[in-house]
């Protein structure tokens, strides 16, 4: 029997309950038979009353009470409805949990559940994918998982830092994406990157959904033109695994960068900058980078289709690095 995406997480938090009675889960309409806007937390509230709690319909009130709970020895596990509404408590999380303890010395140990990224018919305001903004500000870690067994271990690792963590998970996995098992044999630490396909003529670096859309396409370009590439996925981008991304590199000469988020100020903007800063000599030719377009994300879901990366447009990005 195969278990999802979201059950990972769902298993993750059920473990957390039951293990560590100082863990508890806050977020909208997250208790009672709702479950939270994914059902993330359905049956939760049922085995643990006092500690799956609904929040008010405030996202800045969410993220205070979890710090000011925090502060006094809980483990707060927040949960909000969509990465888009995180924006209204940036002030909370990234000024005041985020430099807390630079300021005082004493830790936040909070962890804000961002379901991020498009789906199709999401529009702009539900399909956001915001890591590279939290990944601005010191202090925070910055989690994003891509497979079940990451969903399930990073979530624990999460709430064992002491730190402020935000885990994004990606709307689009929750129910696609399956394996046999919550669990994984490799066993890496939440800021490790992931060798996900060897390879020898370049390297594709990714996270979060776009990995699937990477593997598709390193695999029909092995299949068509026998070029083997590497994929390395992320898994954590604040603080970046910038020794397996540079050692990646050594091993290709090649390598194309590929992110959901925005173009301008991203992940795979820094990605970029660290490779030409402390890898170039490593390089035989320019690093390329593919984003999602520069423009509010588009309802329709043709138009939504078109407008992040997919394995068949990095197929073509793959090509033209390849003849350089």
């Amino acid at each position: 029997m195969s278990v999802t995406y979201i059950d990972a997480i769902h298993q993750a938090m059920s473990e957390l309950l039951e293990q560590d009675p100082s863990v508890f889960l806050y977020g909208q309409d997250i208790a009672g038979n709702f479950g939270g806007a994914f059902k993330a937390t359905k049956g939760l509230h049922t085995r643990f009353p006092e500690r799956v709690i609904n929040s008010p319909i405030s996202e800045d009130a969410m993220i205070g009470l979890g710090m000011g709970a925090a502060l006094a020895g809980m483990k707060p596990i927040v949960e909000m409805q969509f990465a888009d509404f995180s924006s209204i408590a940036l002030n909370q999380f990234a000024n005041n949990c985020a430099s807390h303890y630079y300021r005082t010395g004493q830790s936040v140990n909070i962890t804000l559940r961002l379901p991020c990224g498009g789906t199709a018919g999401g529009g702009p305001f539900h399909s956001q994918s915001l890591e590279a903004l939290f990944a601005h500000f010191p202090g925070l870690h910055v989690f994003c998982p891509a497979s079940v067994a990451d969903a399930y271990q990073m979530l624990k690792d999460a709430v064992s830092i002491p730190d402020p963590v935000v885990f994004m998970e990606h709307k689009y996995l929750y129910r696609w994406l399956k394996a046999e098992s919550w669990q994984s044999s490799e066993a890496l630490p939440p800021h490790k990157a992931r060798i996900a396909r060897s390879g020898r003529h370049a390297t594709i670096i990714t996270y979060s959904a776009m990995l699937p859309e990477c593997l598709r396409a390193a695999d029909e370009l092995a299949a068509s033109s026998g070029y083997e590439i590497e994929v390395l996925d992320l898994r954590c981008i604040k603080p970046l695994d910038s020794d397996s991304i540079l050692a990646s590199v050594a091993r290709t000469g090649r390598v194309l960068v590929v992110s959901e988020d925005f173009p301008y100020g991203g992940v795979a903007a820094e990605v970029i900058a660290l490779i030409a800063s402390e890898g170039l000599h490593l390089l035989d030719a320019p690093p390329m980078r593919l984003n999602s377009k520069d423009c509010p994300i588009p309802q329709h879901p043709k138009l939504w289709a078109a407008h992040r990366p997919s394995a068949e447009s990095i197929l073509p990005s793959l090509r033209y690095l390849l003849s350089l």
